[in-house]
């Protein structure tokens, strides 16, 4: 049966990778185990030595059992020998059991020890990378590296190197027994762990590593367009367009399906086959016809093909698990090849903090000096930035969509680092400030608040875990958040998400209200009042006018009638500055500002009509 399915789009499957290419991911995801597993190797290698000593009692007490049938057909029977035979196999059976037992109960020990400490470096490695990391991932992706890649790396600790020990040892230790019965029948044997073999290494071919990546896409464009669906479906249906939505979440769901036939159809086939061929009951079938036929060749004796019927039986037992954890291993391959690329983010340098270096005659000043940052080394999004903010004054940026507004604010509290030139507080680089005393230095209140899943108290004293109830309450009255926090059921007390649903506007009053408490000197702000409502956004410019006084500030604007009454405006176009000064000066000036406040000006008197025939 032939499965077509409907390929991504270019971008996302792109070429198929060349060998070359194939082989360098083969050779990353072999280099990310070693590193990553590095920590356990040598507990891993007690626990694969006790394997290797079972694997041998798996195959003994089968010999043992042959040599006691043996004895019990002879012509005079030793029963004597017959028990010893029997009892001696007994007991290496329970040794056997014992050291199976101890083995998977050490590498289940290590790995549970070894995820707690991956998550704990993991962590500490979170609080090290720049905030700028965070904000190009989503929450699930973070949860992702912490919790199911993490957790992925169970199959490599606990299982891989132990299943591959005794898928080893096992038939090793059975092969070398049986040659020294017949070469010949070993030979027949070898053939079905042949044909094994072979079917396992198609299945875990290029094709197969293909075909999975597709669908693993197609399984993510699944969970999009759920999100999309659900996320939008007042509006789709408010405009008559559900069938469009609710199509374009069924063909995602149908391509997964497909690609999922395509990926798993070849791969059934080919498990089946491997399954059969080392199926006992298909293994003596092959020794009792292939030892039919040499019994009657006179290749060897009819007694001759019991061991191969008892300890050949055995062969396949060991091998299925390699097969069967495949899938597993692949998915830790991936996971552990994520996780190391994770380990080689670059830090922040955090500096020592020496407060001998600064220069008090600057105390306050904010310098960046041809400043140049982009995102990516070959796109520069800042160009040569020379400014100064003077303490206690209020510099806005402004400029069209993309001109770098928001990457440059993100600068100052090191959301990212500058590729050329430097930032400096009273004369200091900021990368010279510890982290600890370069965030009670600058404080940041940007239009998307982050709220933890706490109490609203926990989230207020992320700025100041030492604030006491009064100081909490002082800053929530000068952040005009006060009222709504003690009309929640618990007040201070209520857990954001559980019983404390605030609106954006109230959100991000507690976000001012957390910044009022942190009291840094020099203040970030990114269109504070982006998703308020007008009830809420005259609340909000309220609380920021509080937060504001007497420190040096620098607010990203688009709504350029909030800010005509800044001490300073900056133009950004293009990632340079192109014009500075206060708003009539710029407006007369004829340039980028002159254009962008006639715009806001006819966005603002389209709006006042509206509001006028909605009056009316």
């Amino acid at each position: 049966m032939t499965v077509e399915v409907e390929p991504l789009p270019a971008a996302e499957t792109g070429n198929r990778p060349t060998k070359a290419a194939a082989k360098a991911l083969k050779q990353q995801e072999a280099l990310a185990r070693k590193e990553i597993l590095a920590p356990v190797q040598g507990m891993l290698t007690l626990a694969s030595v006790i394997v290797a000593v079972a694997s041998v009692c798996t195959v003994v007490p089968f010999v043992l059992i042959v040599a006691a049938c043996r004895e019990l057909l002879a012509e005079q029977v030793d029963t004597d020998q017959v028990w010893q035979l029997v009892w001696a196999a007994t007991i290496i059976l329970v040794i056997r059991g014992l050291l199976q037992a101890a083995a998977l109960t050490w590498a289940h020990l290590v790995d549970a020890g070894f995820q707690l400490t991956v998550r704990q470096a993991l962590a500490a490695k979170l609080t090290r990378v720049p905030l700028g990391w965070f904000g190009e991932r989503t929450s699930s992706e973070v949860k992702r590296f912490l919790q199911d890649d993490v957790e992925a790396l169970h199959y490599l600790v606990a299982h891989a190197r132990l299943d591959f020990i005794g898928a080893l040892v096992v038939p090793v230790v059975t092969l070398g027994y049986l040659v020294t019965v017949d070469w010949r029948l070993t030979l027949v044997l070898l053939i079905t762990l042949a044909v094994y073999a072979f079917a396992l290494s198609k299945m875990m071919n290029q094709d197969g590593r293909d075909r999975l990546a597709v669908y693993t896409r197609w399984e993510k464009r699944v969970q999009e367009a759920t999100v999309e669906f659900v996320d939008g479906i007042q509006v789709v249906r408010a405009f008559g367009q559900a069938g469009k939505a609710h199509s374009v979440f069924q063909d995602a769901v149908d391509n997964q399906a497909r690609s999922f036939d395509r990926w798993k159809t070849p791969m059934i086939r080919l498990q089946s086959v491997s399954d059969i061929v080392i199926m006992p009951v298909f293994v003596m079938l092959v020794i009792v016809l292939a030892g039919l036929g040499a019994v009657r060749l006179d290749w060897l004796a009819p007694l001759d093909v019991l061991p191969f019927l008892l300890v050949g039986l055995g062969l396949g037992s060991a091998l299925m698990s390699l097969g069967y954890g495949g899938q597993a291993l692949r998915t830790a391959g991936a996971a552990a090849v994520r996780l190391h690329e994770l380990q080689q983010t670059p830090e922040l340098v955090s500096g020592s903090g020496d407060a001998q270096e600064r220069d008090d005659t600057q105390a306050g000043v904010v310098r960046f000096e041809s400043v140049a940052f982009g995102y990516r080394s070959d796109r520069q999004v800042l160009h040569d930035v020379d400014i100064a903010l003077a303490p206690g004054t209020l510099t806005a940026l402004v400029g069209p969509s993309g001109s770098g507004k928001s990457t440059l604010a993100k600068l100052l509290p090191r959301f990212y680092d500058v590729d050329s030139g430097r930032i400096a507080i009273a004369g200091r680089d900021i990368r010279d400030y510890s982290t600890e005393e370069l965030y009670r230095t600058v404080g940041f209140v940007f239009q998307d608040v982050r709220l933890i899943r706490g109490t609203i108290r926990d989230n207020l004293r992320l700025a100041d875990e030492n604030a006491d109830d009064a100081a909490l309450e002082r800053a929530a009255r000068a952040a005009q958040i006060h009222d709504r926090i003690v009309a929640l059921p618990r007040g201070y007390d209520s857990e954001i998400g559980v019983d404390a649903s605030l609106s954006g506007g109230e959100a991000q009053r507690l976000s001012v209200a957390r910044a009022l408490l942190a009291d840094t000197p020099v203040l970030v702000l990114d269109e504070a009042t982006a998703f308020a409502d007008p009830e809420s956004e005259a609340a909000v410019q309220d609380a920021l006018a509080v937060l504001v006084a007497g420190r040096t500030v620098l607010v990203i604007a688009h709504r350029l009638h909030t800010i005509t009454g800044v001490d300073r405006i900056l133009v950004l176009e293009n990632g340079t500055v192109v014009e500075h000064g206060d708003h009539q000066s710029l407006v007369r000036a004829g340039g980028t500002y002159q254009r962008l406040w006639e715009i806001n000006e006819a966005a603002v008197g389209a709006v006042s009509l509206i509001d006028t025939k909605a009056a009316e």
